[in-house]
């Protein structure tokens, strides 16, 4: 199943984000800054294939499937803001 942009924004953006672990919670905001995967692997003293791992981890968790449609990073911050806005 992938979620459409509205389902993404719209749906328990809270409860989503509990699945995700504390590290992927990290990159996530690392995400959110506008990093790259490179940078984000430098910040956090990480191998740039550990970075990817957690991406893609984080995408799994949050029900963000791959498509040539919609950018999975761009999803998953907005699913983060959301929630933040919540809080």
């Amino acid at each position: 199943m992938t979620l459409t942009l509205s389902e993404t924004v719209q749906s328990s953006p809270g409860r989503r984000l509990d699945r995700l672990s504390r590290r992927e919670l990290e990159v996530l905001h690392l995400i959110a800054e506008g990093l790259s995967n490179a940078a984000i692997a430098a910040e956090l003293y990480l191998a740039a294939k550990t970075v990817e791992t957690v991406c893609t981890s984080i995408f799994r968790k949050l029900e963000l499937h791959h498509s040539d449609h919609v950018n999975r990073r761009v999803l998953a911050v907005l699913t983060l803001l959301r929630a933040e806005a919540v809080s």
